[in-house]
Formats: C-alpha cells, structure tokens, sequence
C-alpha cells in the first residue's frame, strides 16, 4: 500500500496519477489524511497522558519515601483516573489505525509516469516487436484441434474430472509441458536466479501482502475450512518469503525463481478467444522475483525484460511488448510490461507474460525493509515476471511450429524433450 506520508506530502500528485487508472480518488486520499491526523492526535494524547502517569508515580514513591503517605493517596485516585485514560485512548488508538489501514488497503498504487491513459487494453502502447510470423499452410489448425489430432491434450477428460479450464496433458504433450518447464528454470537460474519450490496454498496475510487481497479475493480459490488461499501466482508465495524481514543494504538485490500451477476462478467471456489452452483456471507458470534497492529497480526492471526478449528468441516465436496504460496495469504495479506471443493459426495475439515493478507498494504492505549505509531503515522495491506461463507459450509453438502431418520441436528444447517432433 502507499505510505500515508508519502500521501500527505504528494496529495495533489497522487490524486493526479490515480486518475489514470480512471479512477477518481480524492476521497479515499482525504479520507486518508484525515484519519492519519487524528491517529496522530491520538498518540500524542496517549503519550502525554502516558507520561503524566509515569511522573505522578514516581512523586507516589517519592511521597511514601518522605511518610507523606496522605498526599500520596491522594495522587494515587489520580493515576487511577490516568489509567482508565491511557487504556480509553489506547483503543481509540487501535480503531483509528485500523480504520486508517482499512482505507489505504483500498488505494491502489500510482502509476509510473510512463504509465499511458487509457480506458481499456486497446490503449496499450506497442513499444516492441520481434520475430517473423509464419505462413502457415491452407488449412493449418488452432492449438485444440492439433491437441485432439495428436492425442496430447485432453480437454474433455479434464472437465469430466474436474470443469472446464482444468485440461490432461497426455504423452508428448505432457513430456512437452515438463520440457518448458525445466528449459525456463534453467534459464532462470544461469541468469543467476536462485530456484524455491513454493507452498500452493497461501494464508490470508500473505494476500494482503502481495495486494492480490482484498483486490483480487472473487479470482481466487478459497479454502474456507483453514483460511487458505490457493495461489494465482508464484508471485505470492516467493514475495512473502520475504514478509517482515530487514535486510542489510549489502543483502540486495535478492532474485529467485520457481515454479508452481497457478489457480484461478475468473471465467471471462465465451468463445474462440478463451478455447482450449486460451484461459485456463488452472495453469503452469514460472516466475521471477526480485527484491532491489530503490535506485536499482528499474535497471533491473530493464534487466527482466531484457531476460524474457531472449527465452522468446531462442523460442523463435514472434512476439511483442506492450507497456500497459492506466486502466490496464494491475492494483499494484507501478509500470508493468506484457509480452505476447502471436498466434498464427488464431490470427491473434496471446498475452505470456507480465513484468511489473510495484516501487514501494508491496513492501510497505510486506514490512519489507533494508538497513542503509546510515543505519536507517528504507522500503526495498519489488519486482516480478513471468518466465514464462506456460498455457499460451504451448499454444504460440503448436500452432507456429504445424507442419500438414507433425508438430515441430523448437531446437532448443529438443534436448528436453527427447524427440523433435509430435506427429
């Protein structure tokens, strides 16, 4: 969430990039500063009624000590009162502060002044393309009919088993599915990432960490009987390794990477646009994370696209980047970049991967801190990126690599896979 000083000292500002994301916000960050001043008020009432009862108490003792036990007893109905004052305020406190907190959770994070306007994803500006797009055969098929010709993906057997969105991979298909896999762990980690396997299931503390809660709660699964959350992302669990922590500045930049199925109820709308391995509600994503210093994060935001440009090159997959305008860049992404993969047999393009530098946003959330050079202590930055989600990666190769009678393997996984082609 934003700091509420960094609301106060930048209100004009703050309300002015918010609009942005179409969103007019001036209440919510009055609303903030107003409960911010009347929790300090608060305090500095608690702390003064605090010391007036810590003073009194020491004259007590002093009295009791010189036999002027009648004036002590007196002073002591007084401290009593005090008492009953300090314990009032003390919960006034705790209300104000919650309901401070309850307000701030609800801002989103301002954007980047990159950041374009926009009303929706068509105002998404194209500041990338790379890589030839294939011309296919006449009669060349989307990726869900060459998944039933080849028999290596199952969408049928997984709505029995499960509901739509929950697809079987089979055979070549599922050797394919762990070859991707492996192949963006590698290359994670030669980039000098550090690989976690991750928990699937989060607590609600760590949704609220990451600002999946309470933004995002109606797209997850919630377990109800434990309180637990099964994740979007790996984003969520990797992030909040890192929840409460204080950091020497000598400990960044911190990077790792790891791999998880992905789980989410958003359904979207009918049709070609979400057939087949389109959208899922179960999926396999690697992700990357960083934890950087604030001065660094955007050369290591710069760092991470540049590290997805060259898994897609050496995919050979025509690709672009779009860095997303104001109504597009998620609740708390500061600047976020999709990469997308086109799609010859659907004459589209498939969105595979998201970059997004959240600045402060989620490590204020997080309690994530450095210890600087001075000895004080600062927010760290977050960053993470898909590397890559697998669903629309697959797709972009059956469809781009069909020949009439087989399905190419790009050379690079060929190693992985054990086989060359899907015929």
């Amino acid at each position: 969430m934003l700091q509420v000083a960094f609301i106060r000292d930048h209100k004009e500002d703050v309300i002015k990039r918010l609009a942005k994301r179409n969103i007019n916000a001036e209440q919510m960050i009055n609303d903030a500063i107003m409960l911010d001043e009347e929790r300090r008020a608060l305090q500095t009432k608690l702390d003064s009624t605090k010391a007036e009862s810590n003073t009194l108490s020491k004259e007590i003792g002093n009295l009791f000590k010189s036999g002027e036990a009648q004036k002590a007893n007196l002073l002591k109905e007084k401290t009593i009162q005090l008492k009953e004052t300090v314990k009032t305020l003390e919960q006034e406190l705790n209300e104000k502060a919650d309901a401070l907190t309850d307000v701030l959770y609800k801002i989103p994070n301002v954007p980047h002044n990159s950041v374009p306007e926009g009303n929706s994803d068509q105002d998404n500006e194209e500041i990338y393309k790379e890589g030839a797009i294939p011309k296919l055969f006449d009669g060349a098929l989307p990726h869900w009919e060459l998944a039933k010709k080849y028999d290596i993906i199952d969408f049928e057997l997984g709505n029995k088993i499960t509901g739509a969105g929950f697809p079987v991979y089979k055979g070549k298909g599922a050797k394919l599915q762990r070859a991707l896999i492996t192949y963006f762990l590698d290359k994670n980690t030669e980039a000098g990432y550090t690989e976690y396997q991750l928990p699937h299931l989060v607590n609600e503390a760590s949704g609220f960490g990451t600002g999946q809660l309470p933004d995002k709660e109606g797209q997850m699964y919630h377990v109800t009987a434990d309180n637990l959350y099964l994740i979007p992302t790996a984003e969520v669990p990797g992030t909040n390794i890192f929840r409460n922590t204080l950091l020497n500045e000598s400990d960044l930049p911190i990077s790792i990477t790891g791999y998880t199925p992905c789980f989410r109820r958003e359904a979207g709308s009918y049709g070609a646009h979400v057939r087949g391995l389109n959208r899922l509600h179960q999926f396999d994503k690697v992700e990357i994370i960083r934890v950087e210093h604030p001065d660094n994060s955007y050369k290591a935001f710069n760092g991470m696209i540049d590290h997805v440009k060259t898994i897609l090159k050496e995919l050979k997959l025509p690709y672009r980047i779009l860095r997303l305008c104001g109504s597009d860049v998620t609740f708390a992404s500061a600047l976020t970049y999709d990469f997308e993969v086109f799609s010859t047999a659907q004459d589209r393009w498939l969105e595979i991967s998201s970059v997004s530098n959240f600045e402060t946003f989620q490590a204020n959330r997080l309690k994530l801190r450095y210890k600087n050079n001075d000895g004080k202590n600062e927010l760290c930055h977050t960053l993470n990126g898909s590397s890559l989600a697998l669903p629309r990666v697959l797709a972009g190769i059956l469809e781009n690599y069909q020949t009439e009678n087989s399905i190419k393997i790009p050379e690079v996984l060929v190693p992985y896979t054990g086989f060359n082609m899907i015929s």
